[in-house]
């Protein structure tokens, strides 16, 4: 493996060349700082000092945030949508990451442009080009130099900001044109890759071996442009070949692949630590360094230890207009669940699809291998580094049980305004800076208005969760079931509790939805596969939803949440009187993701008719995928299980930049996601996210203010994405996206698909007397018989 910078330190670093004469007057006063200082001020911890003729300051260590020490001007006008240069040249006696801002002057202290270079002894000229966001007659430049541990000296030059022409667009270098699953290909899988080329002809190529051997020989398919990516490919295609090993790499047209390998056990690493990022996500717990490391060990958060203020007790957030006003009285403990993302806020929404997806994978365990114990296979008990872990349980119920929980203290207790609804998310009452850990988060936490969705987002996992819950803890199973039917209830009641997408502009995001007819779907097909009721059964087919078509550029995700159902109610056995039809909607909406990865030359079954990603790109690859993975699960077609192994070629490096997009997998992968606590890339005593991290990946849309600057004019699909911590929009992480990646990789994982060939395996239910669980049934070919009978 090899270390690469960050994309944002090799922008500024290629930027900061002579530019062209500005259009307009400087907007800097005193920008290089000739006689002295003024009007240049600092935080009252420093001094400025002029006298080697650049303003440096001695900063002193031991502050939490970069703003804690400043240095800046004022009288910076910006007018809304023209564009500027801002550069300044910059040294530091420690390598130290430093903010550099245009913003505005007062609350919010809102910026329109932002740069967090690496400091180094020697001045080093950055340079950056940006649209204005806003009119603001006196802006200001400051440049945010705090959080270091050590005291260090600091030194600016030459800072200016005038209007002119954006630089030329910023384009990632690659290593390689050749472009290939950096991690590798099973034997019995398809192995292809994709080669960037002017060349419009079949070209040759060869694999050789970690000995530079050659193991076989071929010639490319050109393909043509692809749109996402504006480039010209050409598909190389290595199926048939069966040797296994390490080191192996492909040649054509003059460049050499990065090395792979070529294994069965390829994804069994990749599973347990993608499953492994859950534990290290938790809230209300230490995490324990002898199970993790002690690079990741770190007191536990939020649990109303000083300066935390939550959650424990929790109240709830002050009158909002978009509201109306509403406010609750009382305090709530919500302690416990997964923290989201980058922030520290916990959203019922996003964490509902994310424990949907870890408690599928031990349910497709049961039903397509038929896995009868807690022991065996991935994920089971004893494989994760969690507390947990020996039990008798399964690991990845454990971890959905912390999840779990805390979404049942979410629900609003009896004899309280909107009782048996779901509180939307609990988080800061505003935005905190990078780095901060969990327990050293000062900001007044608070609970949101109720909202439809997310009670219906409990209903659908804990009904789920109660059924795979049973056979190891009656009790808790028993509770599940009751939150889930007192969710349904409520949702029923007051279907349309919308949250507002004004509801996350501080301290959050606002998970909005307005259409919660799959969540009504969704929560109904799992009600009814854990009870057998009819109530649940009219629901599911008397819902628009169960006969729509549902295929579309992105099969589901935490907004679109309909395919969820239909995939359980197409997997899990029961007496739906148009199951075949459902199993049938299923392999239709699979063949969606088939036509979009016939039109993409990276094998990735998302390509949008306009040719823009969106956020969480990779999220979307790999969710696209589930559903080729569930169709080879339900017909046994070969098809569909090569082109759901195929995906995940994508987003470990066959794509346009070449990179990984999982933390410790491949040869060049992402490792400087958005996060307050993994934040190597702001302070180097922290670490980076830990291997099997997924990044969001490339988004259009680029709406942080690095990825703005970057592309003023925006960018090409594929090549919208920053390795830095500060691209919120295209390299954040989060509990759904390590959801997808857990549960491909458990799936690539599995016996019959490393060894060639989905069979589909008929399952077990819910034994039910009333509204009692008894037992545990299994459908086989003689009928229902009894796995497990609940204890008298």
């Amino acid at each position: 493996m090899r270390p690469v910078l960050p994309l944002v330190a090799v922008l500024l670093l290629a930027t900061a060349v002579p530019a062209a004469a500005a259009d307009g007057p400087e907007l800097v006063p005193n920008g290089s700082f000739d006689a002295e200082a003024a009007p240049w001020w600092t935080t009252p911890d420093m001094v400025a000092d002029t006298s080697s003729g650049s303003l440096c300051v001695d900063v002193p260590g031991g502050s939490s945030t970069a703003w804690s020490s400043i240095v800046g001007v004022d009288g910076v006008p910006l007018v809304k949508g023209e564009t500027y240069r801002f550069a300044f040249t910059a040294s530091g006696t420690a390598e130290v990451p430093i903010r550099a801002l245009v913003q505005m002057n007062t609350e919010p202290w809102t910026s329109t442009s932002e740069v967090g270079p690496v400091m180094q002894p020697e001045p080093q000229p950055y340079e950056v080009g940006f649209t204005s966001t806003m009119d603001w007659p006196a802006g200001q430049v400051v440049f945010q130099v705090g959080g270091a541990a050590d005291d260090w000296r600091f030194c600016v030059d030459e800072v200016s900001v005038h209007t002119g022409e954006l630089p030329a667009p910023f384009e990632q270098e690659t290593a390689t044109r050749v472009r290939v699953n950096q991690v590798g290909y099973l034997p019995t899988g398809p192995k292809r890759a994709s080669l960037v080329t002017e060349k419009t002809d079949p070209l040759p190529w060869r694999l050789l071996d970690t000995d530079g051997e050659e193991v076989a020989t071929g010639t490319t398919t050109p393909r043509g442009e692809d749109r996402t990516a504006d480039e010209n490919v050409h598909v190389i295609t290595f199926d048939e070949v069966d040797a296994t090993g390490e080191g192996f790499t492909l040649v054509t047209d003059g460049e050499t692949s990065h090395p792979f390998a070529i294994s069965a056990d390829l994804y069994a690493d990749l599973a347990t630590d993608a499953f492994g990022y859950f534990y290290l996500a938790r809230s209300g717990i230490e995490i324990d360094g002898a199970l993790v490391g002690d690079e990741y060990a770190r007191p536990a958060g939020h649990l109303d230890v000083a300066p935390n203020t939550g959650d424990t007790a929790v109240g709830c957030q002050a009158p909002q207009p978009w509201y109306a006003g509403w406010t609750c009285d009382g305090t709530f403990d919500v302690r416990g669940g997964w923290y989201d993302a980058g922030d520290h806020g916990k959203y019922v929404v996003n964490g509902g699809i994310a424990v949907h997806q870890l408690l599928d994978t031990w349910e497709r365990a049961l039903v397509v291998q038929g896995r009868k114990t807690a022991e065996a296979g991935p994920l089971a008990d004893g494989t994760a580094r969690i507390p947990e872990a020996g039990n008798g349980v399964p690991d990845v119920l454990d971890e959905a049980r912390w999840e779990l929980e805390w979404m049942q203290r979410m629900q609003v207790p009896a004899g309280q305004e909107h009782a048996g609804l779901v509180f939307h998310k609990v988080q800061d009452d505003g935005w905190t800076g990078l780095p901060l850990a969990p327990d050293e988060d000062p900001q007044t936490r608070q609970v949101h208005r109720p909202s439809t969705a997310a009670t219906l987002n409990l209903a659908a996992v804990a009904a789920k969760g109660a059924r795979l819950w049973e056979p190891y803890d009656e009790e808790f199973a028993a509770g599940l079931l009751e939150s889930a039917r007192v969710a349904w209830a409520a949702a029923v009641e007051t279907p349309d509790l919308y949250a507002s997408a004004l509801d996350g502009n501080e301290g959050g995001g606002p998970y909005d939805d307005k259409d919660v007819s799959d969540e009504f779907y969704w929560a109904a097909a799992e009600l009814y596969l854990t009870t057998g009721e009819d109530e649940f059964a009219d629901a599911v087919t008397g819902s628009p939803v169960h006969s729509a078509d549902l295929a579309g550029a992105v099969a589901f995700d935490w907004q679109r949440t309909a395919a969820l159902g239909r995939m359980d109610l197409a997997l899990v056995p029961s007496d739906l009187t148009d199951r075949d039809a459902v199993r049938d909607s299923v392999v239709t909406l699979a063949d969606f993701a088939l036509y979009q990865q016939g039109k993409a030359f990276f094998g990735q079954p998302y390509q949008p008719s306009d040719a823009r990603f969106e956020w969480g790109s990779n999220g979307i690859i790999l969710n696209n995928a589930v559903t080729l993975a569930a169709a080879a699960d339900l017909t046994g077609d070969e098809t569909y299980r090569t082109a759901a192994l195929e995906s995940l070629d994508h987003v470990l490096g066959r794509n346009a930049l070449d990179q990984s997009y999982v933390t410790g997998y491949g040869t060049q992968f992402s490792q400087n996601q958005h996060h307050r606590t993994f934040a190597a890339q702001l302070d180097p005593t922290l670490p980076h996210p830990p291997a099997g991290t997924l990044s969001g990946g490339p988004n259009s849309s680029i709406q942080d203010p690095v990825a703005a600057q970057t592309w003023p004019q925006g960018c090409v699909a594929q090549r919208c994405y920053l390795d830095d911590i500060q691209s919120w929009s295209t390299n954040e992480m989060t509990i759904n996206w390590n959801s997808s990646l857990t549960w491909m990789a458990v799936w690539a994982s599995s016996d019959e698909v490393v060894e060639n060939g989905p069979k589909v395996v008929l399952p077990f239910r819910l034994w039910m007397v009333g509204a009692v669980v008894v037992g545990l049934l299994a459908l086989t070919a003689v009928g229902l018989v009894v796995v497990r009978r609940r204890r008298t």
